[in-house]
């Protein structure tokens, strides 16, 4: 677990660095703000549609991070995240699992057997949250 955190730490603070400045760049350079042109950026009210919503729909409740990270590493079974989670309830890893099944984000393999195993791991699309998880730390770090 301390693996994971500290190239978290170190792959942050350089993706953060590198977006804060291409996005300083381009908004310099148009002489405008890194939202102009944004389709939604004149709404006033929260639109489901929003990649920004739909990427904290994904991520939202305590503990999704940490369950997401923990897959970062490979496969898990319930009984694996559980183990790196202890202070994490089952009723609560089970909701979270299911809420990242439903957001495209974990894939839930069931193996036929007895007793039947169950194992999580992320999609195309939970790898790529990476770079997302790993700004948010950078920006998190940063305001400490």
């Amino acid at each position: 677990m301390t693996t994971t955190t500290s190239t978290w730490t170190a792959t942050a603070a350089s993706a953060v660095a590198a977006t804060t400045a291409a996005a300083a760049t381009d908004a310099t350079a148009a002489g405008t703000s890194a939202w102009a042109g944004d389709p939604h950026g004149e709404v006033d009210h929260p639109v489901p549609d929003c990649p920004v919503e739909i990427t904290l729909r994904a991520l939202r409740g305590r503990w999704t991070t940490l369950v997401v990270r923990e897959l970062f590493a490979g496969e898990r079974t319930f009984g694996d995240l559980a183990t790196a989670l202890p202070a994490l309830s089952d009723k609560v890893l089970s909701d979270r699992l299911a809420q990242l099944v439903v957001s495209g984000v974990v894939v839930r393999v069931r193996e036929p057997g007895w007793p039947s195993r169950v194992r999580y791991s992320l999609t195309s699309r939970g790898h790529a949250l990476r770079g997302v998880l790993d700004a948010m730390w950078a920006w998190g770090a940063a305001a400490t």
